[in-house]
């Protein structure tokens, strides 16, 4: 176990008093098979400041905090804390150095209670030596109640929602008293009110001289929590300003290098017959009587608060979790969706919401994670298996979709975040589907992948295809959506035309 005091002298020995600033990087670089990570970068972080950091996806960001963070060791350059020179080569080196970071990509072991996973390496123990549960307990508690965190510390982390397992990773973060905090997409599963409380939480430990290193590609953000700012592009570092100095299309013209005209470019297509009718659909304890039709070349938009049962909705018509009760019916013929092949086989696709958990198989490559979903369908010949066809539709798929690695036999896991979720969307393009359902298909995306998976998903919907987008971000919704269809605990509450859809009126649908 690592106690606060200890830690506070590992951080004092050898610093130099009054050093300008907190932590800094200078001359980083790092490079992986075939792909120059970072190239001569630096970063700089003041006390008592939020410094948020900018750039699409595979620009170097994420792995410039890993590096902080003793995940990954630079092949050039030099770390500094508080102005002293330090190497650190894991995770613990960097706690003990007082530096802590809350990844993109939640960490936390699922069938352990939510104080055991905070308190994991430095549980309280008894007198002989055995965990004492109750102390633990109370320090959660504790933890939570500085932190105005409503949860119970003994609830399993597997029964917990995404958004509320993100608030035990910041929670434990916040345990181990550092004076960095690194935080990688915190607001990415949270609603606006949890995003609200997070936001009192930072400026309280801002207040406290804690340095925060904050990554996002939410512009909204960066200008309501953010001091400074700076952007990386394809692995080098830009620059560096206030936020009260620059304007969104700056910082977009930064990150891109580019203008990005149209962020959510939605046409007007011929809107064509039902192909999905949804008739009463129910998951005992989850959702009720949930009714709708999605029309070819119609893009129907899902609104609603995390809990609302959005996810568990699209989860039922894919055959994840089949539905209770209720009909499914495509083309006008009614069909029992009991698993995710009988989907495929209706030629419906779904993007899951969580890539990590739910999307990606981690161990495998790229290729592989592309060609699973089309393993039985056109590429099979005699119970073989056409390696050659298949690998140049999955290059060209790759390719199209701007995906950011030197080959496809590259590991997904060594992906930036969005560059996995474009191989996922790319899985599901290649089994050219009729239904399409997308649950957060942009989240942790930088802003430019975003336009181009939009226009992705506008060329689908011109192409016939009836497309199902569930979303947070209210200008996705609003954006993207012939219609809107809001839930709330479990029912849907309305449905908004485009022309009238307001984000006014989808929240009071949402919060009824």
């Amino acid at each position: 176990m690592v106690s606060p005091t200890t830690m506070a002298a590992v951080r004092a020995s050898g610093a130099i008093p009054n050093a300008e600033y907190l932590l800094s990087a200078e001359g980083i670089r790092k490079e992986f098979p075939g792909v120059v990570a970072l190239d001569d970068v630096q970063f700089k972080l003041k006390r008592g400041s939020v410094h948020a950091l900018m750039g699409e996806n595979g620009a170097g960001k994420s792995t410039l905090m890993k590096i902080l963070a003793g995940i990954y060791t630079p092949d050039q350059g030099e770390v500094l804390l508080k102005g002293q020179k330090i190497r650190l080569q894991s995770p613990l080196d960097a706690l003990e150095n007082g530096i802590a970071m809350i990844h993109q990509e939640l960490n936390l072991m699922p069938f352990m209670t939510v104080a055991e996973n905070i308190w994991i390496r430095r549980e309280p123990k008894n007198r002989f030596g055995f965990v004492n549960h109750g102390e633990m307990n109370r320090k959660t508690a504790a933890l939570f109640n500085r932190l105005n965190i409503t949860m119970d510390p003994q609830t399993q982390v597997r029964d917990l929602s995404v958004a509320n397992r993100q608030m035990v990773e910041i929670a434990k973060a916040v345990s181990y008293e550092s004076d960095v905090l690194i935080m990688d997409e915190p607001t990415s599963a949270l609603t606006e009110r949890e995003v609200a409380h997070l936001f009192t939480i930072i400026r309280d430990l801002r207040a406290q001289g804690i340095g925060i290193v904050y990554i996002t590609h939410k512009m909204n953000e960066l200008f309501e929590i953010a001091d400074e700012f700076s952007v990386f592009r394809d692995g080098k570092y830009i620059g560096t300003h206030a936020s009260s100095d620059v304007t969104r299309d700056d910082i977009i013209r930064m990150m891109v290098g580019r203008e990005i005209t149209q962020m959510f470019p939605k046409e007007e297509v011929p809107i064509g017959d039902v192909v999905l009718s949804v008739k009463e659909l129910s998951l005992k304890g989850v959702f009720h009587d949930v009714s709708f039709d999605v029309r070819a070349g119609e893009i129907l938009g899902i609104a609603g608060l995390v809990g609302s049962g959005r996810s568990n909705v699209a989860e039922a018509i894919f055959g994840v979790t089949p539905a209770t009760s209720g009909t499914i019916s495509i083309n006008g013929k009614e069909v029992d969706i009991d698993s995710a092949n009988t989907a495929i086989r209706h030629r419906m696709a779904f993007l899951t919401e969580d890539r990590k958990d739910t999307g990606c198989l981690l161990i495998l490559d790229i290729l592989e994670n592309m060609q699973i979903a089309v393993l039985q369908d056109r590429f099979v010949k005699g119970g073989f298996v056409s390696e050659r066809a298949l690998t140049k539709v999955c290059e060209e798929m790759s390719s199209k979709l701007r995906v950011k690695t030197p080959n496809l036999s590259e590991r997904i896991e060594n992906l930036s975040g969005g560059n996995q979720q474009k191989v996922l969307i790319g899985r599901w393009l290649l089994t050219n589907p009729r239904i399409l359902i997308l649950d957060e298909p942009t989240r942790g995306i930088d802003v430019g992948a975003k336009a181009e998976i939009h226009r992705f998903v506008t060329e689908l919907a011109r192409d016939g295809v009836a497309v199902i987008m569930i979303s947070s971000e209210m200008p996705e919704v609003l954006g993207m959506s012939d219609r809107i269809m809001v839930m709330h605990e479990g029912r849907v509450t309305g449905f908004l035309d485009r022309a009238e859809a307001t984000q006014v009126k989808v929240m009071e649908l949402a919060a009824q």
